[in-house]
Parts: C-alpha cells; structure tokens; sequence
C-alpha cells in the first residue's frame, strides 16, 4: 500500500520518489451536508478528470472495506460534506457509477447516463448475458436541483451488468472502448468482465500490471489484478477496457446562484475521441470482421503476444516479469481474496438455518434475491481460476528460464524453481484464513488448507460455515447444524463446484434428483508447491 501524507494542502501519496497529489481537504470543507446536486460546471475539464483518476487511486489504495467506509474515510478529500449517518451502498456493476455521479455532485460537475438497455437481437432472458450485446434504449441528465441521494437511488436501480455489454463500435453510451497505452488505462478505467462482473482501475504499475478494485453483492470492496479471471468475449459483449465519456452540458442558463439550469447533456461521439480504438477486440493488425474477431493478431515491437501480455507490453513499453517478485505478490492477493470470502460467508450464516429450496436458481452465477446477495459461485470461481493462474504462471516462468529467455525474464540467480518455492512459501505463510463456525467459534486455516479445499468449498448460502469452507474432519463438523437434506445437496453439488467457467447462458434450476444425473468433472491443478517441489526434486536427483 501507498503511505498517506500531508503536504501543504493536499494528501499525498507517498512510494518511494513516486509522489500522487489528491484533491486538497480544504475543497471538500467548502462542501454542504446538502444533498442537492447543483451543476456549476458544463464539462469536465482536463484538470477534473486529473482530480477523478486521484480520487479513485486514494479509494483503491486504502485499506477501507466497503464503498461506505471509504466514503467517510480520509482516503475521500469531500468526506467532511457527507454527514457519519449518510450510507453509501454498491455492488460491482453500480459502483464505477456512483463514484463518477459522487465526484460530479461534489465539484458540480454536469452526469448524464445511460438509464436503460435493451437487447440488440431482441431475443435475451436476461439482459445482463445477451449473446448479441445490447444498446442504450433511454438516457437520464441529471439536472440541477435533483436530491443527489434520490438520485444516487434511482442509478443504482437502472444500471446492472447489461449497462456495459455493448459493441465499441456504438455511440451514445457512457463508457467507449480506449488504446491500450500508457495514460488511456488509468485511474478510473473500467474493467467489464462479460461473465457479469465490473472493477475500476486504480493503478498501473511500471511493469504494466493493472491493479483494480471492484464490488460485490454485499457491499464489500476487493483488490486484483487484470488477468485471465477477465475473459476476452465478441466484440458484441463488449468486454474489457472502458473510460468515460467526455460530455457538455449545452442550452442551460446560468442562475443567479452561479449554477446552471436546464439544458441537455451532449456526450462524444467515437470519432471524436482521440484515444477511442478496438484494437482490444480486433487485435493490432487490419481489422477482421467480427465473425473472426478472434483472429486479430497483438503485436509489440514485431513480437507476437497474447492479450494478457500485449496489455502489459504496451501500459510498460516492453513485456517484462519478475517472477519471484510476482509469485510472492500472486499468493498474497490469493490470501487477500480469501480474506474477503471469510467476510462475505459470515454475512451469509443466518441463511444456513433456514431449509434448502427445493430447486436451484435457473442460473446460480447470474439471479437476484438472497441466492444473489449471500451466495458465491461466481466468487468461488474466480478464485479457482487465479489458482489455476498461479500454478500456470509458475511454470511458464521455469519454462521461460529453461530456455534462457532473459528478453522477458528479470532473473539473476541459478535456481529459479527453488527461489520460486521460497517466495511461494513465505507469503504463504504470512497468510492465515479465520472463519466462524456455527456456533460462532473460530477455526483457523492455512493458506495451504485452504488451496486444498478449493474444490470442497459450498458456494451454497444455505450450507452451513463449515461446509462453505470444506470442512471434512468430524470434529470440525461437530458443530454443523446440517439435516440429511443439507447433507444431501452439499455432496450432490460437488460437480458444480469442480467447475472452472462461469456458464451464465446455461439452465440451472437442478432438483436434488436432477443433480444426481450431473456429469462429472475433472478438476484442474491449482497447487503450485506440489509443481515446484517436483521440479525442485528432480533437479536435486540430477
């Protein structure tokens, strides 16, 4: 984390010689409790968009919990406006929102947005995973006067997944698809996962890592990296990098007061965006038609990449890994990420008591309702998967030193495996992972126990504690308050939890009975110690 400092006016943020300027507190006391939103402003200017990539970096890089926490923290310069008794909520597909209306509201900034979507094909279930994409159906300027709050309400209420699943090539919609190059992957940036999950950006580092924040049902705030966890989809789905729109409020007449009343909010076309491109979905040579998007080829400086090394080639001007240094970094965001499940599965323990429904959701990573607010398959998988991604990752890099790649290898010493398992090993055991039992007990785990239940962990809120942890020792389970038909669900499920891939267009309302008729599946390695102790082993035998 970055160390929060004074200096003069303004907090700063302070790694090494490296110096961040937020917005100076004195802004935020020239602030009213007042909850209306009064625009003084007819667009953002270069300096508040400056002021918004600070904000978010100062948001991304504390250490607050939940969006209310760091709204009322000091990593927010107008927390001294917002009353303690105001509450701000978001899940994942709300939050890039309400930040941006938030930062508009403060500075009196003009916000329009796109307040309702509809499928393109005419022909989705649910917006949020039409296979064609959609398109903006009706938009909402805010407008003067306006009870920020309500407003705030009534955002949270139109926006969802479906809000960013649209083809670049469309205007009129708040977000467009950027270069990916230094400068236009920011602070702020919007990072779409098709598979219905939304971060915001909030650092890039030297070596072109993008590190993001996002939201969930509970209202919790998680960190990670952008990585394989954010698929690449058809253009259509319009999955990836996102920024801002810029926008104008025209016709509005100034007030007595110095705020400005009525008008209409003008947003940019792509044409006129200088940093607008697809080169995301279409790859960096002659654009193929979108049947074939995935053929476009990333190239850096004449090399062939795949997406996820062309994103970090180009944000560092070159692909370069340290792979000591980010294996160690990979096991702790791991541990971060199963802190957050601790947090979230405790919120969820007043379901258990109460009996199993008899079927499940028709999808269990895409529905509303408790199953939405306290469960966690799509969770559970993006952990999986960020294991599977470490393992991987290791190897490549033993691979990549193999072969005495010292292009993209940042390597000095003589035993890579063994420096790896080291690393893997240290942060591994700064890592404790605490949950509470049913009869609010504590139970302890490793982060090595943990990775071994991966695969055993109950995405099920209406599973006890201990089985959302994969508790299998009797005396752990001593204290489950579990009836056979409990019991009977957690065992039938275990197909569903050895799967990798959120499937969100697939029928899951499954009945006990239909679960028992459920293929097995294979589960992928995730255990990365295993790997290098193998490699370690028989490099000591030769």
């Amino acid at each position: 984390m970055l160390k929060l400092a004074r200096r003069g006016g303004a907090w700063t943020f302070v790694a090494g010689t490296f110096f961040l300027t937020v917005l100076s507190p004195a802004c935020a006391a020239q602030e009213s409790p007042n909850p209306t939103y009064i625009v003084r402003h007819d667009r953002w200017s270069d300096s508040d968009e400056r002021d918004y990539e600070h904000f978010i970096a100062a948001i991304g890089e504390s250490d607050c919990a939940t969006l209310n926490e760091c709204l009322h923290s000091r990593a927010n310069p107008f927390a001294a406006s917002d009353p303690p008794s105001r509450r701000f909520e978001s899940d994942c597909a709300d939050l890039p929102y309400v930040l941006r209306f938030y930062f508009a509201w403060k500075r009196g900034l003009p916000f329009s947005y796109a307040s309702a979507v509809a499928p393109r094909d005419g022909s989705a279930d649910d917006i949020r995973y039409s296979r064609m994409g959609n398109k903006v159906s009706a938009r909402t300027d805010v407008r003067s006067g306006r009870n920020a709050l309500e407003a705030i309400a009534r955002l949270r209420a139109d926006i969802s997944t479906a809000t960013y699943r649209i083809h670049p090539d469309l205007d009129g919609t708040d977000l467009y698809s950027p270069a990916i190059k230094p400068g236009s992957i920011r602070p702020g940036t919007v990072v779409y996962d098709t598979a219905g999950h939304v971060a915001i950006v909030y650092r890039v580092d030297p070596d072109g890592r993008v590190h993001s924040f996002d939201a969930h049902t509970d209202f919790t705030l998680t960190q990670m990296t952008f990585d394989v966890r954010f698929a690449r989809m058809r253009p259509s789905q319009g999955s990836g990098f996102k920024n801002w729109r810029p926008l104008r409020l025209t016709g509005a007449e100034r007030a007595a007061d110095g705020s400005l009343r009525g008008g209409h909010v003008e947003i940019a076309a792509n044409k006129d965006i200088a940093d607008f491109s697809t080169e995301q979905f279409y790859g960096t040579g002659p654009r193929p038609a979108d049947a074939a998007w995935a053929s476009g080829p990333f190239t850096v400086n004449g090399e062939r990449l795949d997406f996820y090394d062309f994103v970090r080639a180009r944000l560092a001007g070159k692909l370069m890994f340290h792979p000591v240094r980010e294996v160690a970094e990979m096991t702790g965001s791991l541990c971060n990420d199963l802190q957050y499940r601790a947090a979230a599965v405790d919120l969820s323990r007043a379901l258990a008591s109460r009996p199993h429904p008899v079927r499940l959701p028709r999808n269990i990573y895409g529905t509303d309702g408790d199953w939405e607010m306290f469960s966690t398959p799509s969770r559970d998988a993006r952990l999986k998967t960020a294991f599977k991604y470490l393992r991987d990752t290791a190897q490549r890099f033993v691979e990549m030193d193999r072969k005495g790649d010292r292009t993209h290898l940042a390597y000095s010493g003589t035993d890579l495996p063994a420096d790896l398992l080291k690393a893997y090993r240290r942060a591994a055991a700064a890592c404790t992972i605490s949950y509470h039992r049913s009869d609010g007990s504590t139970v302890s785990l490793s982060f090595g126990e943990a990775r071994a239940r991966l695969f055993a962990l109950s995405f099920d809120p209406y599973h006890c504690p201990e089985r959302r942890w994969g508790a299998h020792d009797p005396r752990e389970l001593a204290t489950c308050r579990e009836d056979a038909d409990k019991r009977a669900w957690y065992d039938a499920e275990q197909p569903l939890r050895n799967q990798i891939d959120r499937t969100y267009d697939a029928r899951m309302d499954f009945t006990l009975e239909d679960l028992h008729h459920q293929p097995a599946i294979a589960t992928p390695d995730t255990d990365v110690e295993g790997y290098l102790e193998q490699i370690t082993r028989k490099q000591a035998r030769n």
